[in-house]
């Protein structure tokens, strides 16, 4: 998972209020429900010393409403300086939670944002297409795409074939090349919708791209793009043009394809762990990812999702939550971490003493590496933390954890 999203929160001093908050609309009364879960938090962050200015803007943010149907929760960070994560959460708190800290509770953020899917959703018909591109707050504004125009100035659209099948000559034709020309104009607005979604891909950089409509016409743009986009096409069966996703076997569609990428995605990760693992370009256990955390080493942190999975998001009690319990020390740049204050380089400087979790989040976005966590009995991890290097040397450690597990 990218967590580019948190680095702007590395170092910056605090107190900061992290809201984590069930968005559900109420289906009788409206957002209603969203102001009364708010007014609970707000309550609380008050009572633990959070400024009115800060509870106004939080305030502000969360009563409007988010782009998102159906039951989802919603996490807010903000401070002094304004609302620095705003991100609608698959997981809906149990309770709404306001928690005014030093700093932000960023292992449950991560956690929740790894549902974020950056993608586009493309809906196509012979006409054209109308696209929409998913930003750090959600689902965007939508565009259109539309069919060339012939000379005359006319769309020229793609008709159901007229001669009840296709193939077998020119069956469809009615002896005017209006046979031919659909056929080419098919192709053409296929080749027209293609390049823009290539260049959408190579700007934008999306993770997938949701393509669905009519099947001629998708099929039809799925074989006309190019590099940038042609692995990122995912077919959702049925649908119509536009980005709408309205209730109903289409959207169940739709949701599992989300879901599924979602898990494609997290699998990649692991299976490169284990793979890495294979290799010595993997480590496993607190003490070794420290270790090489402090080296700048970690291309990818792996964390058990279990660590990040506070009461407040499930009925568990504190046993089955896997907490990492160790404190790890952190100067002042992030990358610097260790169970020794004595052994950071800045240890005559300001130094800050953290519980485990945290402090790896921190050094690894510090160093710009992705962030994983691992759902239950997918990988071993030794400790619950296991990290994917960038490169190895002879003083790497070696995967002790892994040694044990063969």
């Amino acid at each position: 998972m990218k967590s580019d999203w948190i680095k702007p929160l590395i170092g910056k001093p605090g107190p900061f209020a992290t809201v984590f908050l069930d968005a559900t609309p109420s289906g009788k009364a409206g957002d209603q429900d969203v102001a009364h879960r708010w007014r609970v938090v707000r309550r609380s962050l008050a009572q633990q010393g959070a400024p009115d200015a800060i509870l106004d803007t939080l305030e502000d943010a969360a009563l409007q409403p988010t782009r998102k149907a159906g039951a989802h929760g919603r996490v807010l960070i903000a401070d002094a300086d304004g609302i620095h994560v705003d991100k609608a959460l698959r997981a809906r708190p149990v309770t709404p939670v306001g928690l005014w800290n030093p700093l932000p509770a960023l292992v449950q953020a991560a956690l929740a944002a790894q549902d974020e899917v950056h993608g586009i959703r493309v809906g196509v018909d012979s006409t054209g297409a109308d696209v929409l591109l998913a930003g750090p707050h959600g689902w965007g504004q939508a565009r259109s795409i539309d069919a060339p125009h012939d000379d005359d100035g006319t769309v020229d659209p793609i008709g159901p074939s007229r001669g009840g099948r296709r193939g077998g000559g020119n069956s469809g034709d009615r002896g005017d090349g209006s046979h031919g020309r659909s056929e080419d104009t098919h192709l053409h607005n296929a080749e027209a919708i293609a390049r823009e979604l290539d260049h959408i891909a190579a700007a934008d950089r999306p993770e997938v791209i949701f393509l669905w409509g009519e099947a001629r016409m998708v099929a039809a743009v799925r074989s006309a793009v190019g590099s940038a986009a042609a692995g990122l096409v995912v077919e959702v069966p049925g649908g119509h043009r536009g980005v709408d996703v309205p209730a109903g076997p289409f959207r169940d569609r739709f949701d599992e394809a989300i879901v599924a990428f979602r898990a494609a995605r997290t699998g990649a990760v692991l299976e490169d762990f284990q793979a890495a693992r294979g290799h010595n370009r993997a480590v496993s256990g607190i003490d070794d990812v420290v270790a090489v955390l402090n080296r700048g080493q970690v291309a990818e942190l792996v964390l058990d999702a279990g660590i990040g999975l506070e009461p407040v998001f499930t009925s568990a009690d504190e046993s089955q939550v896997k907490a990492l319990r160790e404190t790890l020390w952190t100067g002042v740049d992030p990358i610097a971490i260790s169970a020794d204050p004595g052994a950071l380089p800045d240890a005559s400087g300001r130094l800050e003493k953290l519980p485990a979790a945290i402090a790896l989040v921190r050094s690894a976005v510090g160093q710009d590496a992705g962030l994983t966590f691992a759902p239950e009995g997918a990988v071993d991890l030794y400790d619950g933390v296991g990290a994917i290097l960038r490169w190895t040397d002879d003083a790497t450690p070696a995967d002790s954890a892994a040694s044990m597990l063969r």
